[in-house]
């Protein structure tokens, strides 16, 4: 099977970087580094552990165990691989020259072949789902341990595995170890055919606001002049024109629509959008008050969500009204504020349903829904702020999956008898 699968990828190799001149035209910066993406990592002194984050999203949720790596081996060059140029620029955002950053290599023998030898990873961590056969084949050949750490797997998404059921079983039995998010995962992992899984939680209940969060928050506060704000998270794709049909003008007083689309190349669609509903928008960019009359407010920023919570009265989390799984909630509950998620939440699917079990968000079914729910939580502050302190005991509650990682991360080294001399005193 795994024949065929690099025959397929050699076949396709022309025409992923077609595919990469494609998205360039939207995003430029899918033509830079196209040598990395054929092998050509770069080569650091000492020793390396390289850590894997696809794209935004798990780019963010490795901070904590970033940090906790830089404390622990501060001997050691961090690498931090990459699939697209928003996770890139969101690691340059996160660690600037803390890391270094290239992207991975497509999935063909000789090219992982190459990026393992330029790049001598004493260890590789894998964030989430992300299994690359001929990679983690080659990491097992060089005895280099690897990881899938704060995983999860989705019933469809094992599903779609079983079909290709002896490759992703070989590929997941490369792995040293498994570090999955929840139970289910795990059991889903294990059906596939995974060894040594055990549960460590969610990174992302972790990750940590940036220290300028308050300052920030207070900047919007003061740009949002005591409106009333409801803000839409990490929207995608087809969801603005929903939430700018239902929300956008409802009967309450000094409302403030706040946007912040999921992907930065959107944010000029999306004032396209908002133009074209006939709204008055002020962007972020501008760093303008918003005058009193005008009822949606671009978060065309990166790197502020954080403050976006923190400013806001209550919020829908996006990608969940529409069948696109979602996006992070734990940054709503950590920041205490009150969440509204849509019915497609499988992407974040247990830390959802205990966020509505235990009061920190409340699910809706569908646009017409969400709007009566923001209607009801506006004339009660009292719900809003039991949500507020749901969220934060929730948040508080999961935290801890830093240090059962790094605790699975340092035993897979020590089993294949590796030492470092700058691990905080410790030797592994």
């Amino acid at each position: 099977m795994r024949i065929l699968y690099s025959l397929a990828w050699f076949i396709s190799l022309p025409f992923a970087f077609l595919y990469l001149l494609w998205r360039s035209r939207r995003q430029p910066e899918y033509r830079l580094h196209w040598g990395e993406r054929l092998g050509l990592a770069p080569r650091l002194q000492g020793r390396v552990i390289w850590i894997h984050a696809v794209s935004v999203g798990e780019t963010r949720a490795a901070a904590p165990l970033i940090h906790a790596l830089r404390r622990r081996y501060p001997d050691h060059a961090l690498l931090l691989t990459h699939m697209t140029p928003t996770g890139r620029a969101t690691g340059k955002e996160l660690y600037g020259d803390q890391v270094h950053q290239a992207y991975l290599p497509y999935d063909l023998p000789f090219l992982v072949a190459r990026f393992l030898r330029r790049a001598q990873p004493a260890l590789g961590v894998v964030m989430e789902t992300e299994l690359w056969p001929n990679l983690l084949a080659a990491c097992a050949g060089r005895g280099v341990p690897m990881l899938l750490v704060n995983a999860r797997l989705s019933e469809k998404s094992a599903a779609g595995y079983r079909r290709h059921g002896s490759l992703a079983g070989a590929a997941l039995r490369n792995l040293t170890a498994i570090g999955a998010q929840t139970e289910a995962d795990a059991a889903r992992l294990r059906g596939l055919g995974a060894a040594r899984v055990q549960v460590t939680g969610n990174l992302k209940f972790d990750v940590t606001a940036p220290a300028d969060t308050p300052v920030r928050a207070a900047d919007l506060r003061r740009l949002f002049a005591g409106r009333f704000v409801v803000l839409c998270a990490s929207t995608r794709e087809g969801e603005e024109a929903l939430l700018l049909e239902h929300l956008a003008r409802l009967p309450i007083p000094g409302l403030l629509l706040v946007v912040v689309p999921r992907h930065p190349q959107r944010f000029d669609e999306v004032a396209g959008l908002i133009q074209a509903a006939g709204l008055a928008c002020v962007r972020r960019s501008a760093g303008a008050p918003v005058p009193p009359q005008t009822p949606v407010f671009l978060g065309d920023s990166r790197g502020e969500m954080a403050a976006y919570y923190a400013a806001a009265d209550l919020a829908y989390v996006g990608g969940s009204l529409l069948p696109l799984g979602g996006q992070n909630l734990i940054e709503a509950a950590a920041a205490g504020c009150p969440a509204l998620v849509g019915p497609h939440t499988w992407n974040f699917l247990e830390a959802a349903e205990q966020a509505v079990q235990q009061g920190a968000a409340l699910r809706v079914a569908d646009a017409e829904t969400l709007a009566r729910q923001v209607l009801a939580l506006h004339g009660c502050a009292g719900e809003r702020e039991r949500m507020t302190q749901a969220g934060l005991a929730f948040a508080a509650a999961n935290r801890g999956a830093t240090e059962r990682t790094m605790q699975m991360l340092e035993q897979a080294l020590a089993e294949g008898g590796y030492k470092t001399a700058g691990a905080s005193g410790s030797s592994l």
